[in-house]
């Protein structure tokens, strides 16, 4: 299954890839870490390794890990605005349990 983003965060990605003046793809994957298990990645790729699983969406290259891609197969990164806080959310369909802080979760 892709992955995918939604318009508004491709155009956060793209914005902020033409800041920098550097990466050719936004690299997702997960580490282990929280009281649930996973933690989400995300990154600035400067290039695109022969193992990694490839995606556009809305113009945006989206690469990921081998390691990553089961947890992450059919996420859609979304970025939203919620208050004063504003950050890239993680719609995956794949987690089955997150901790109270939101900070991990378990497949």
């Amino acid at each position: 299954m892709p992955i995918t983003l939604t318009e508004k965060a491709a155009g956060h990605v793209q914005a902020f890839l033409a800041k920098r003046g550097k990466g050719v793809a936004l690299r997702l994957g997960v580490r282990t870490s929280g009281c649930s298990g996973l933690a989400y990645k995300l990154e600035f790729a400067h290039e695109v390794l022969p193992e990694d699983a490839q995606f556009e969406s809305h113009g945006v290259k989206v690469v990921v890990d081998p390691k990553s891609l089961p947890y992450l197969e059919g996420t859609e990164l979304d970025f939203a605005r919620e208050g004063l806080n504003e950050g890239f959310k993680f719609n995956n369909p794949n987690v089955k349990d997150a901790c109270g802080c939101g900070e991990s979760f378990n497949v």
